[in-house]
């Protein structure tokens, strides 16, 4: 039994490895089958299934996976990420707590967390998400840019204005683009004129 589930475990690596996913996929699950406690034949399941954009595949399999290790930081991510992709933003926002639990220096969880929070028009605790992001990336201008927004739907004129001062330090065109969308033409002025 144990070589037969290591058969299929080195076989659906090997699929992994040159791209061929569904000979790949079905030789994990025969992995998983043989023995349901192979934690890394769930991941590699659930990876697959997402990269597929089967997000409700790649769900369950993450789901077994953590319910084998339940300290997976990284892997509450995966389960979050899948979820928020599959527009179910509570439960997304769940699991990414779970992560930041885990692991609080991960700041894709943080991000994963604001856009779930901003998904459900809770623009306050999106905004709490996003600050924990850009303090954990402080050049990222992408989080920047959602925790700006975050701030003009929640009517934080102020916050948004500090954002905007931020980004016009290291990524001008962001800057604008977040001045233009929250309709602030008066932050506008700060913004350098971009010869693109």
């Amino acid at each position: 039994m144990k070589f037969e589930h290591w058969w299929h475990y080195a076989r659906g690596w090997l699929f992994h490895f040159f791209g061929w996913d569904d000979r790949a996929f079905e030789d994990y699950r025969a992995a998983f089958c043989i023995n349901p406690q192979d934690v890394q034949s769930a991941r590699h399941l659930a990876a697959i299934a997402a990269k597929r954009q089967q997000f409700d595949v790649a769900e369950k399999w993450f789901e077994a996976a953590l319910t084998l290790a339940p300290e997976d930081g990284a892997g509450w991510f995966n389960l979050g990420f899948v979820r928020e992709r599959a527009d179910q933003p509570a439960q997304a926002i769940k699991a990414f707590n779970e992560a930041v639990r885990l692991v609080p220096s991960q700041d894709r969880a943080w991000y994963g967390m604001g856009l779930a929070h901003a998904r459900l028009g809770q623009h306050g605790e999106a905004a709490k998400a996003f600050e924990k992001s850009v303090a954990l990336q402080p050049m990222n201008g992408e989080s920047y840019y959602q925790l700006g927004m975050a701030y003009h739907y929640a009517n934080c004129p102020d916050d948004v204005a500090r954002i905007v001062k931020r980004l016009v330090e290291f990524e001008p065109k962001r800057a604008k683009k977040l001045a233009q969308d929250a309709a602030r033409s008066d932050l506008l002025r700060i913004v350098p004129e971009l010869p693109f």
